[in-house]
């Protein structure tokens, strides 16, 4: 399958909204429980544009199958040069490659930034689906968090991953780095 990876705009929302809705209720990839409104995910998506951080989807024959952005890993002038990804595909385009796809796009974006590092936090030990696509495309297992949520009756560990961008931290960084202003 060939899919196009492009920016995400506001005519994709609803596809977005409802494949992280699809995501929250039946997966262990996010602990929210209660799928937030389309006005939440615009908000959410334009908070992450507005410090210039790639928000994507995967299309195919006009369908969007997917979506991913990078998000700052936390909010301290320190961490400017670190994302999280995120990936969500549509249920029936699982285990096509859209994932893939995705990330792929996503790490590079990423790297045209100047940002050195990328780390997946991934719900769920037994989600191999996403723990092995990030071991494809370069990220190393740094640690296990067991039981840090509860949802669907059960316990569930946080499964750690990080790869370098840009060389990582073998050399000084040679660009600004995201804005966390207000923090």
């Amino acid at each position: 399958m060939s899919v196009l990876i492009r920016a995400s705009t506001d005519a994709d929302l609803p596809a977005i909204t409802g494949i992280y809705a699809w995501n929250v209720l039946n997966g262990l990839g996010t602990f929210e429980e209660v799928p937030p409104d389309a006005a939440e995910m615009r908000r959410r998506r334009q908070a992450f544009l507005d410090r210039g951080l790639p928000y994507l989807v995967a299309e195919l024959d006009g369908k969007v199958l997917g979506y991913c952005y990078a998000g700052p890993f936390r909010l301290r002038a320190a961490y400017r040069y670190t994302v999280e990804d995120s990936v969500y595909v549509a249920p029936d385009a699982v285990g096509k490659g859209v994932g893939k796809a995705l990330l792929t796009a996503l790490i590079a974006a990423c790297e045209a930034l100047g940002l050195r590092q990328m780390c997946a936090v991934i719900g769920d030990s037994e989600n191999l689906a996403s723990i092995g696509l990030h071991a494809a495309m370069g990220f190393e297992k740094q640690g296990v968090f067991p039981a840090m949520g509860h949802k669907f009756g059960r316990w569930v560990d946080l499964v750690w991953m990080q790869r370098p961008l840009n060389g990582g931290g073998a050399s000084p960084p040679d660009a600004p780095g995201l804005s966390l202003s207000g923090v």
